[in-house]
């Protein structure tokens, strides 16, 4: 019972937070990770005990499925040198930085263990990358890459993190027993994320030939699928992470949606905006809990001068030196690729001061990194406790505040300018697309108008019907032509066909309520007469918000 009520409570707090984050202007996640801390502030406030294992399976696959669904595939793709280079060799940059970085700055942590804070603070977080960075104020590539960079890092991070943790425990390191380890844990992951979309794609293409399943169970297997992906590779000790990336990216390109009826497309589409949002919400309130427990606990070792100020100090110089080390890397990079460029007489596509420093703030941790640090051991294997083990779980939870705080207060102020105005290159972009579908839909109808009339069909009427439907795909391309004259006459008139039928739908509603409270029509007829209803209200307010 407790259970249930803490979700309801979590689930509450997630709704609330959607509308508080208008009135106080900060980040969501920082918003709900201080709602999170509130929560289990109090002397008798709200105390879950994480288990990093669980806490992996339930929030990181849907997560990171989703947004390696609705990731551009077009960019990453063109992107893939400096992802990767960020992805893994920033990985391996930070481990090692860092790692002596801290065993300087906090002799009392062993370079081992330090070693291990490091690879489990190397991946940056998808969902905060998201949710904190302005693609309005960010440009479109350096987006892009931290979104690919977020989405690929998790896997290296983690596996990184686990070798260094057997050292630790252990004693011994072995460096091409490590190497050897990770291409299998990348190879295996890849491998097993294709499988879960194969063996998906194939359930829901015998569904379809049986013909008459419910929606409900089509959608169930697109949401089992980041769940099957992440078992199947944590299963054969791989990367279940990179097993969710991959097979949310494929999705996509692999056509299996069209397994899927209409109302199942729907359904879907419908289910995972919602979850996106609800896990979103929950994984950062849950992190907010772990806050006062974590900072109740402050280690000897970091307040033995003064209670307050030295461990800030000592978080806040730890997070200034993941960015110095992302900041060093990207503008490494950077010149490499000038350099790159240049040998093979290609154009160079140099970053600059400003958007290497908004791309060093805008690498933020969250889930991932205060799952991992809690999975560390209690004791060593001949008993003794971890080194080190508190001490650091109160680093990795105090870097995570700190980077998500400098992020929301820095990166609007960098890249402020950056990003000239005009029109969105994804704007003209879908304008093109709009034109292009609309004159094959005008050359169709018309080759369609053109042919003879069926046999029993009114004379006239298909060329009629056929004629109205041009004249509206003719209104789209005048609506998108550059002609602003000709677009501002269109739009004014698309302006006043849509209130109009706005204006119908609002009547079609009232009456459809009034039938329904006179007892003419019953609750199955008024319910699927409002879901067409308020799809094509959706559809006219979308065009609506365009013009």
């Amino acid at each position: 019972m407790q259970a249930a009520i803490f979700v309801l409570v979590v689930l509450v707090f997630v709704a609330v937070s959607g509308a508080l984050v208008r009135l106080v202007r900060v980040p969501l996640p920082v918003l709900q990770i201080a709602m999170g801390a509130a929560l289990a502030w109090p002397v008798r406030g709200i105390h879950v005990e994480i288990d990093p294992e669980m806490f992996l399976l339930v929030f990181i696959p849907p997560l990171l499925f989703s947004d390696a669904f609705g990731a551009p595939k077009r960019e990453l793709m063109a992107l893939r040198g400096p992802i990767l280079d960020l992805a893994i060799g920033l990985v391996f940059f930070t481990i090692v930085g860092f790692g002596y970085s801290l065993h300087w700055l906090v002799p009392s942590i062993p370079l081992v263990v330090a070693f291990a804070l490091a690879a489990v603070l190397s991946p940056t977080d998808a969902v905060a990358v998201s949710s904190i960075v302005d693609r309005n104020v960010v440009p479109a590539r350096l987006m892009h890459i931290l979104e690919g960079e977020s989405l690929l890092n998790d896997a290296s991070g983690l596996v990184m993190f686990r070798f260094a943790v057997a050292a630790a425990l252990t004693g011994s390191f072995s460096f091409a027993a490590a190497s050897l380890s990770f291409l299998y844990a990348v190879a295996v992951g890849i491998l097993a994320g294709v499988a879960a979309l194969f063996v998906a794609a194939n359930a829901l293409r015998l569904l379809n030939r049986i013909g008459g399943v419910p929606a409900e169970a089509q959608v169930l297997i697109t949401i089992l699928l980041p769940f099957v992906a992440y078992l199947a590779a944590e299963h054969f000790g791989a990367s279940g992470i990179l097993a969710a990336v991959t097979a949310g990216l494929l999705t996509g390109s692999t056509g299996i949606f069209r397994f899927l009826g209409v109302s199942a497309r729907m359904q879907t589409i419908s289910l995972w905006t919602t979850f996106s949002f609800v896990f979103n919400g929950a994984l950062f309130i849950v992190l907010g809990l772990q806050l006062p427990e974590i900072i109740r606990k402050v280690p000897p070792e970091l307040s033995s001068r003064h209670w307050l100020l030295e461990p800030v100090l000592t978080v806040l110089l730890l997070t200034l030196c993941l960015i110095a080390l992302r900041f060093v890397w990207i503008w490494i990079g950077d010149i490499t690729a000038g350099f790159a460029a240049r040998l093979g007489k290609r154009k160079a596509e140099p970053f600059g001061l400003r958007v290497r420093l908004a791309g060093s703030v805008a690498g933020v941790r969250g889930a991932i990194t205060l799952a991992g640090i809690l999975s560390l051991p209690l004791a060593l294997q001949d008993g003794s406790p971890f080194p080190a083990r508190d001490l650091v779980i109160f680093l990795a939870a105090g870097v995570i505040i700190c980077s998500l705080v400098i992020a929301s207060l820095a990166l609007p102020v960098i890249a402020r300018g950056l990003v000239a105005p005009g029109e969105d290159a994804g704007a003209a972009e879908e304008r093109m697309a709009r034109v292009g579908a609309a004159k094959a839909a005008i050359a169709h109808l018309e080759s369609i108008a053109q042919t003879d009339e069926d046999e029993g069909d009114v004379p006239g009427l298909k060329l009629a019907a056929a004629n109205g439907i041009v004249a509206a795909y003719r209104r789209r391309i005048a609506a998108s032509d550059e002609a602003d004259e000709a677009r501002a006459e269109v739009r004014e008139a698309g302006r006043l066909e849509i209130d109009l039928r706005l204006a119908g739908i609002a009547a079609e509603r009232d009456a459809l309520r009034a039938m329904l409270r006179r007892g003419e029509i019953n609750d199955h007829t008024a319910r699927a007469l409002f879901t067409e209803i308020t799809l094509t209200e959706a559809l006219l307010n979308g065009r609506q918000t365009r013009k």
